[in-house]
């Protein structure tokens, strides 16, 4: 139990960092088509080394996600992995310039209660493997994630990184549901739906959380992913693969999983960028009209 909520958090910790790290190589790349699946923008981008270095990190939080996911519920798990989003503000601040005021750094804190709740009320990961339909299932998800992001590449600046940044967390939930569901490594995983699903989903994920990066808040972004990998794997994994609580605490599993997600999406609120991209950095000392008492003012955005 202590190991797999120990790997969660060091995923999460590799996900946030690798979010602003390939967030500021997709800004640094030339523009895009403007569609949420653009393979030649995420060809651009990995010619920087700050975006191969988030790839490396990916590939370290995956490893620690599968362990995870093997030893504690896919609902703690994703839990977990929002953290990341305080992660992404927290390492945002010191490369993207964008200012923690004290509602961050509390909203920091209550992801860090709920987190602690979780801990407390998670039982074994469930021995379910869901109805056949499922794996099937997860690939059509998988599909339908790719054909949204094409769609919202038309949509306005304002909402097009969440709504990308939504369908790229449900294909990162479709590969935390998916690893669940693959028995093992052997050559029947070949004839097996969750596999396709699991390479689908992660891909489809990559190329719509890099559009989503180019524009907008690294925030907003990574709190549409957020949204998107947790409610929905946490819901099959207790439905259908048999995830629970400890006896007698499935209400505090519930308040840590909703604490935790909300205080994460509250860091997104808090870290919308400018509209007047020459307001994007504020004079130390500044203060912000709606909180006085921070003398930190409000917080930048992100440097284009």
């Amino acid at each position: 139990m202590l190991v797999g909520m120990i790997c969660a958090l060091g995923a999460a910790v590799c996900f946030g960092t690798a979010s602003v790290l390939q967030a500021m190589a997709a800004r640094a790349a030339e523009p895009g088509t403007g569609s949420g699946v653009d393979a030649a923008l995420l060809l651009r981008a990995l010619r920087q080394w700050r975006y191969l270095a988030g790839l490396g990190l990916d590939g370290v939080g995956f490893v620690l996600q599968i362990i995870a996911l093997r030893h504690i519920p896919i609902y703690a798990v994703g839990a977990a992995l929002a953290a990341s989003l305080a992660v992404t503000a927290v390492v945002a601040a010191r490369l993207l310039r964008v200012r923690l005021n004290r509602r961050e750094w509390a909203a920091v804190a209550v992801v860090s209660a709920g987190l602690l709740m979780l801990g407390l009320a998670s039982g074994e990961e469930g021995s379910g493997t869901g109805p056949p339909a499922l794996e099937w299932g997860l690939l059509a998800v998988a599909v339908l994630v790719l054909l949204v992001g094409a769609a919202a590449g038309g949509l306005p600046d304002r909402s097009r990184p969440l709504v990308l940044g939504f369908a790229a967390g449900t294909g990162f939930g479709v590969v935390e549901v998916a690893v669940r569901l693959i028995d093992g490594v052997s050559w029947s995983a070949l004839t097996d739906p969750a596999l396709y699903a699991l390479l689908l989903g992660g891909g489809a994920a990559f190329l719509l959380l890099t559009s989503a990066l180019q524009r907008g808040s690294v925030t907003a972004a990574t709190a549409g992913m957020v949204l998107g990998e947790t409610i929905g794997p946490a819901v099959v994994g207790v439905v259908w693969l048999g995830d629970r609580t400890r006896e007698g605490l499935a209400w505090l599993a519930v308040l840590g999983f909703v604490v935790a997600v909300a205080g994460s999406l509250a860091l997104a609120r808090f870290g919308e960028p400018p509209a007047d991209p020459a307001d994007s950095t504020h004079p130390a000392g500044s203060t912000d009209p709606a909180d006085p008492a921070d003398p930190a003012g409000p917080v930048a955005g992100p440097v284009p």
